[in-house]
């Protein structure tokens, strides 16, 4: 707004002046020039004349006219007596004391005309300075013509503007009402250009968290879906063989000890899933997790992660293939969440992994990237309980919160999750 100010105020005084320079111009070469002058002094005489005739004016009545002249601003009368040097101006027009003029010519006004007044033939000479009124008048007009073009300056860009905030109401409007689709117009680069551009970031990041509130929601449905048939195999054959011990119990106790035992499998099958969806809940029910960073070796740390990994794989009868880590980095990050996904992983491997061939842990600095990599042969006879991927997608939100990235990579025999983390 200030600049469209500076800018109108700038282009009116270009009006104001070229205007007046060419009005100045104009009365210069034309109102001014010798015809038009002599016209005007023509015209004079004979109102004088007449004046003077019709009331029976003397050549000595001064006050008659100066009379005249006050009826007529822009016209001076000085009068002369014929064949004689004396002088008879009208009152205030010629200062006082001012010899006698050559009969001819006035030194102020120039040429000298007869005329006859009451008591004889006088000459008179004629000023006439109308050329400072139209001086006047042209300042005037151009003083109006800046005026104008200032006001239709200003009259644009307010029209413009006020066009633009109706626009954005609407489009606000718009949104408000629902119509998250509903584009904000981003135009020019001032103060509304500004504001639309956040009232569009805002939209876009309503947008971008009501889509992760479908998909979460689209997500919880699917893994309360799948929970639901995962929960309900264990505890339909954990139900059966509770219902044949409650009853009247088998005779064979053999065959009573391996209800028991296969409806404790099931009943720890429950618990293991319970626990996995508690801590998918625990993660992914934050909107951001409460992560504490600390500045740590990678090497300090990997040893550390990776060791209590291969020790509880090989713990639980796996054979495990490490590849030490190489090579000298810090990391920035939190080592509590760090560990949850270690865990996750070998805990996945525990239950898909085949016991028969080795399971394989590596870490690899490449560049400003840190992957640490987990790999193993799925078995061909396997638990369902994980269908959901509880597991993996905690691994995925806490990856994702620390920076990193996460993936997995199964060609049908084979299966590896790997993640990545900057380092310093």
């Amino acid at each position: 707004m200030l600049y469209m100010v500076l800018l109108s105020l700038l282009f009116a005084g270009l009006v104001y002046f070229s205007a007046y320079r060419l009005a100045s111009w104009a009365l210069q070469e034309i109102y001014m020039s010798p015809e038009s002058r002599a016209a005007r002094q023509a015209e004079i005489y004979s109102d004088f004349y007449l004046y003077v005739t019709s009331n029976q004016i003397k050549g000595d009545n001064t006050e008659a006219v100066a009379r005249w002249t006050t009826e007529h601003p822009y016209v001076t009368i000085l009068v002369y007596q014929d064949e004689t040097t004396a002088m008879r101006p009208a009152p205030g027009t010629f200062p006082a004391g001012q010899q006698s003029q050559p009969l001819q010519y006035s030194s102020i006004y120039g040429r000298l005309y007869p005329m006859r007044f009451a008591d004889g033939v006088y000459r008179v000479a004629i000023g006439d300075s109308s050329n400072v009124r139209e001086d006047n008048i042209n300042r005037i007009l151009s003083v109006l013509l800046a005026s104008i073009a200032f006001i239709s300056i200003m009259f644009w860009y307010i029209r413009r503007l006020t066009n633009r905030i109706i626009r954005l109401s609407r489009e606000a409007d718009a949104i408000g009402a629902g119509d998250l689709e509903a584009p904000i117009t981003v135009k020019g680069e001032d103060e509304l250009a500004t504001l639309a551009v956040e009232m569009d970031s805002m939209r876009r990041s309503v947008i971008e968290r009501m889509s992760g509130e479908r998909r979460a929601w689209e997500a919880n449905s699917e893994l309360i879906t799948a929970i639901s048939h995962d929960i309900r195999t264990p505890m339909t054959a954990l139900i059966g063989y509770l219902g044949l011990l409650n009853g009247n119990g088998v005779p064979d106790a053999d065959r009573n000890r391996a209800f028991i035992s296969s409806a404790y499998d099931k009943a720890m099958e429950l618990k293991d899933l319970t626990d996995e969806l508690f801590k998918y809940f625990l993660v992914f029910g934050r909107a951001e997790l409460d992560l504490h960073y600390e500045d740590l070796d990678a090497r300090f740390l990997l040893e550390q992660l990776l060791g209590e990994a291969e020790f509880d794989l090989r713990d639980a009868g796996f054979e495990v293939e490490r590849r030490e880590f190489e090579g000298d980095c810090s990391l920035r990050t939190d080592p509590l969440y760090l560990k949850r996904v270690v865990d996750n992983l070998v805990s996945n491997a525990k239950k898909y992994a085949d016991r028969a061939a080795p399971i394989r842990l590596s870490s690899v600095l490449e560049g400003k990237r840190l992957t640490v990599r987990l790999e193993n042969r799925i078995a061909e006879k396997r638990p369902q309980v994980e269908s959901t991927k509880i597991g993996l997608r905690t691994c995925d939100k806490i990856l994702s919160s620390l920076g990193g990235e996460f993936h997995t990579e199964a060609d049908g025999s084979r299966f590896a999750a790997f993640f990545t983390l900057p380092t310093d």
